[in-house]
């Protein structure tokens, strides 16, 4: 029984908690620069172009931390750096969005968020 729980541990996906914490960085380092770009009354188009530069160093431990998880849950090596971009991506899109709502409507995102 011992033997068993210790090979399907080995063989379980590494580095989820790892993803969980620099996606968490990540997320906290974006929200941090929406909240500057929005106090600093920055266009829209300026805050996508800041918003590629911002963060450097939580979105490479975050692209990092998906894409060893994901070769480690069997995906070429291509398609986990793929995935990880994609991702990333998505976050940039999503607080693209986040500032233009919050721009148009004159409004600041809460410290919690």
């Amino acid at each position: 029984m011992l033997i068993t729980s210790l090979l399907l541990a080995t063989m379980a996906p590494a580095g989820t908690g790892t993803v969980d914490t620099t996606r968490a960085a990540f997320t906290k380092c974006l929200r941090g620069h929406l909240k500057k770009s929005l106090e600093a009354k920055m266009g829209e188009a300026e805050y996508e172009v800041s918003l590629k530069g911002a963060c450097d160093t939580e979105r490479e431990a975050f692209r990092a931390a998906v894409t060893a998880a994901n070769a480690a849950s069997g995906y070429s090596a291509a398609d986990a750096a793929d995935n990880a971009e994609m991702q990333i991506e998505d976050y940039h899109a999503s607080f693209t969005d986040k500032f233009a709502d919050y721009s148009s409507s004159n409004t600041m995102p809460a410290d919690d968020q």
